[in-house]
């Protein structure tokens, strides 16, 4: 499977929702794993914003990678972003997409809380 390493110099990234759980089997809230290392994984969505676009990522991130009170608003730095195409099948209809992982992430200013416009 091919892994495309993203170039994070020059972004903006955002937490946009703490992070949570990433579940290997949503009817049984089995957690997944990181094969690797054993290390749970985490979901992290993020605002990413480079070349004057802005988008949502949701990240993998292993639960060691991350730290203490991400919340919303805080910026923070991605290491070792990658982004790995998929695709799969289901019930007949073929959905792609592409899936993103950081090996760790790192606040670099806290959250802005009851700043006003």
């Amino acid at each position: 499977m091919r892994l495309i390493p993203v170039d994070t110099t020059g972004a903006l990234v955002m937490v946009a929702q703490e992070p949570r759980p990433k579940l290997k089997d949503r009817r049984t809230g089995e957690m997944a794993m990181d094969t690797e290392t054993g290390a749970p994984l985490m979901t992290l969505d993020v605002t990413f914003v480079a070349n004057g676009q802005a988008e949502i990522l949701s990240l993998t991130v292993p639960q060691p990678g991350l730290p203490e009170g991400l919340a919303p608003g805080t910026l923070v730095a991605l290491t070792k972003l990658i982004a790995r195409p998929w695709e799969n099948e289901f019930n007949g209809q073929k959905r792609t997409g592409i899936a993103f992982r950081a090996e760790a992430v790192t606040a670099t200013m806290p959250a802005l809380v009851g700043a006003k416009g």
